[in-house]
C-alpha cells in the first residue's frame, strides 16, 4: 500500500440540505462557501440530485456555481458530481465551458453515473444502461472541451481544452477507479459505503484502500494523483451540543432507511455514528477520529461535509471556522497558500 500525498488541499461539501425552502438553501449554502473562502479553504464541491429533495437541493450545479463565482476568487468551485447519464453531454460541455470562464479558470468537473431508478426513467433513460450512457458521454464531453469535430462538422463554442485535466471520477470500486487512474483523472471517495455482505464489519478505509491502490496503479507514469476524500464531520467548540445536532440528524436519516427497507445495525447514538462513517465532537474528537482513517490520509484533497447531521446555518459557519483552525492542520493542511487543483503536466 502506497502513500498518495501527505501535504493536503482542504475541501468544503455540501448537497443543499438545510430544512428550509430551495431558494433559501440555495442562499444558505452560497453563504457557506463564501464562509469557506474566508477561511482559507482551496475547493468548494456541490452536489447534483434530481426530483429528491432529502436527498440533495440541487438539480442544476452549473447554474449555482455560476452565482457563487460571482461572489468568490480564489476557492475553486467543483461539482461532486454531475449525473452524467442523465445530461445531454453536449450541453454539460458548453455550460462548464462558459463557467470556467466566468470563475476565470477556477472549475473542477466531477462526473458520476448517480441517481435513483426512478430518476434515469423520469429522464427515459434504462437505468440497465446507464454505465454504457455514462462511457459515450463523457467520451462526447472531452471531444467537445478539446475542440474536436463533433456531428455535422460543428465545434464547441466556447472550448475548455484545460478542463481536461479538471476532470474527477466518483466510484465505490476498485475497477472505477482503475479507469479513472488509466485515463488519468482525479478519484473522488465517498464519505460513505454500503460494505460488502459477508464483511458488513469493515471499516471504510478497509473498503476504499484497496480502490485508492488499483488507482494508483493505473495512473500513466509521471501522472499527478488527485484523490478527494470526502468524509462527515461536523466540528463544535462543544462536545454534548455537537452530539445534540448529531442525534437529531442521524436518526432522521436511520427513519428514512426504515421506510425504504433498510435497517442501520444498533440503535444507540454510536451505533449510528459508526454505521454512517460520522466524525463529530471538538477539534480534538474529530482529529483523533479522522487520524485512524488511513485511507484519508492518503488523499491529496480532504473534503468535508456536515451531511447527515445536517445542523443549523450558524453551526455550519462554526464548523467551518474550526475545521480550517484547527482540525485541518492536524492532516496535513498547509493553509490557503495550498497549490490549485491542477493535474501534472
Amino acid at each position: 500500500m502506497t502513500q498518495a500525498a501527505t501535504s493536503k488541499r482542504l475541501g468544503f461539501f455540501t448537497r443543499l440540505l438545510d430544512d428550509v425552502p430551495a431558494g433559501q438553501r440555495y442562499r444558505l449554502a452560497a453563504e457557506q462557501i463564501i464562509h469557506a473562502e474566508e477561511n482559507g479553504f482551496d475547493s468548494a464541491w456541490i452536489a447534483q440530485h434530481h426530483f429528491h429533495s432529502d436527498e440533495g437541493g440541487l438539480p442544476s450545479p452549473t447554474v449555482f456555481l455560476a452565482h457563487v463565482a460571482a461572489q468568490t476568487s480564489k476557492i475553486r468551485l467543483g461539482t461532486g458530481v454531475i449525473t452524467l447519464p442523465m445530461e445531454n453531454a453536449l450541453r454539460v460541455a458548453e455550460d462548464t465551458a462558459v463557467l470556467n470562464l466566468l470563475s476565470n479558470g477556477r472549475l473542477e468537473v466531477g462526473f458520476g453515473t448517480g441517481g435513483t431508478r426512478e430518476s434515469f426513467e423520469a429522464f427515459g433513460i434504462d437505468p440497465e444502461k446507464r454505465g454504457v450512457v455514462y462511457a459515450q458521454s463523457l467520451e462526447t464531453v472531452r471531444t467537445a472541451w478539446a475542440g474536436k469535430p463533433l456531428s455535422g462538422g460543428n465545434v464547441l463554442y466556447p472550448d475548455a481544452p484545460d478542463l481536461i485535466d479538471r476532470v474527477w471520477l466518483a466510484t465505490f470500486s476498485s475497477e472505477g477507479a482503475r479507469v479513472a487512474g488509466l485515463s488519468g483523472n482525479g478519484l473522488m471517495l465517498s464519505r460513505t459505503q454500503p460494505r460488502p455482505a459477508d464483511k458488513p464489519d469493515l471499516t471504510l478505509d478497509q473498503i476504499q484502500n484497496p480502490v485508492i491502490d488499483a488507482y494508483l496503479s493505473a495512473l500513466p507514469k509521471g501522472r499527478a494523483p488527485r484523490i478527494v476524500g470526502s468524509r462527515s464531520l461536523f466540528v463544535a467548540d462543544d462536545r454534548k451540543r455537537a452530539l445534540a445536532f448529531t442525534e437529531t440528524g442521524l436518526r432522521r436519516v436511520a427513519d428514512r432507511f426504515s421506510e425504504l427497507g433498510y435497517r442501520i445495525p444498533g440503535n444507540s447514538l454510536e451505533d449510528l455514528i459508526k454505521a454512517l462513517d460520522t466524525h463529530v465532537g471538538t477539534p480534538d474528537d474529530v482529529i483523533a477520529s479522522l487520524k485512524q482513517d488511513t485511507a484519508l490520509a492518503r488523499t491529496t484533497d480532504i473534503v468535508f461535509q456536515v451531511h447527515s447531521i445536517d445542523p443549523p446555518h450558524a453551526e455550519i459557519l462554526r464548523s467551518i471556522e474550526l475545521i480550517a483552525a484547527e482540525v485541518a492542520p492536524s492532516l496535513g493542511w498547509h493553509g490557503p497558500s495550498q497549490p490549485q487543483l491542477v493535474a501534472a503536466q
